[in-house]
């Protein structure tokens, strides 16, 4: 089986016009046999999007549309790929009341789905944490320094595998290393070892998956998989779940990272 499991679509207002048939086309060219659709589900009742082009989440009027989308996709491409329907659900500390009521509404229709950290409470705020290198400086600014801003991004994601989100919860935490992003520009010189296996611990004590996403060996700050190499394969050792994610914003994304992340090359000769 390979499987990408964290895949945008059109329906991302800061993605692609890329069909979804396009997306499904190119997985099946190099070779995929199962897809989860994740769009960026739209963000809680009553928070405002801080990111300046504010675009962090899917429209809620096109929810509807994009599961009947979802549907007939799964129905066209039966005999060729398995396609299942996700969202890329946002733990936004404070709204964990509003994201509950949002699981429990489409929940019956997700066949799979991914939960992240995008968004640092800091005060009265929230911020980006991954919009864009400028930003993140601001970020930085905020906190006080860069070790703070790695401090609460894995604060938050603790809290994320902790929170009570109701039965539709997501089992699988989306690129647990997100805080990466811009490492190149921004070094943080604290060893974050210690919070990073406390976070495995969490995700195994809940039987959860791990978002093995490797976007992040793109973006030219970070050069690296979301988690790193040496994490995952601890978290591998413990017996989580790894599910490749490629993150893909356009079908050209499909499968980025893969040819570079042999542990997956492993699992796959392991099913």
């Amino acid at each position: 089986m390979k499987r990408d499991g964290h895949i945008h679509t059109p329906f991302c207002p800061h993605g692609t016009t890329d069909s979804l048939e396009s997306y499904v086309e190119e997985a099946i060219h190099q070779g995929f046999t199962h897809l989860t659709f994740t769009e960026h589900a739209p963000l809680p009742d009553g928070f405002l999007d801080t990111t300046p082009t504010r675009d962090s989440g899917m429209d809620r009027s096109q929810l509807d549309n994009y599961f009947i989308l979802l549907d007939r996709l799964k129905k066209e491409y039966a005999s060729a790929i398995s396609i299942k329907a996700g969202l890329e659900i946002d733990f936004i500390e404070g709204f964990e009341a509003q994201t509950a009521h949002l699981l429990n509404e489409y929940g019956p229709l997700l066949d799979d789905s991914i939960l992240s950290v995008h968004f640092l409470k800091h005060r009265q705020d929230w911020y980006c944490l991954d919009y864009s290198a400028d930003y993140f400086e601001k970020i930085i600014r905020a906190f006080g320094s860069i070790t703070a801003v790695y401090t609460a991004y894995f604060q938050t994601v603790k809290q994320s595998i902790e929170a009570n989100l109701g039965p539709y919860k997501p089992t699988r935490i989306g690129h647990m290393t997100l805080v990466h992003k811009f490492q190149k520009q921004f070094p943080c010189k604290k060893d974050f070892s210690r919070e990073i296996d406390e976070l495995l611990h969490s995700v195994k004590s809940s039987g959860y998956e791990l978002d093995f996403n490797g976007a992040g060996l793109m973006k030219p700050l970070c050069q690296e998989t979301y988690p790193p190499p040496a994490v995952a394969q601890k978290a591998k050792q413990m017996g989580i779940p790894l599910v490749y994610g490629s993150d893909a914003h356009q079908a050209k994304d499909i499968g980025q990272g893969w040819k570079d992340m042999p542990l997956l090359h492993d699992s796959l000769k392991e099913v």
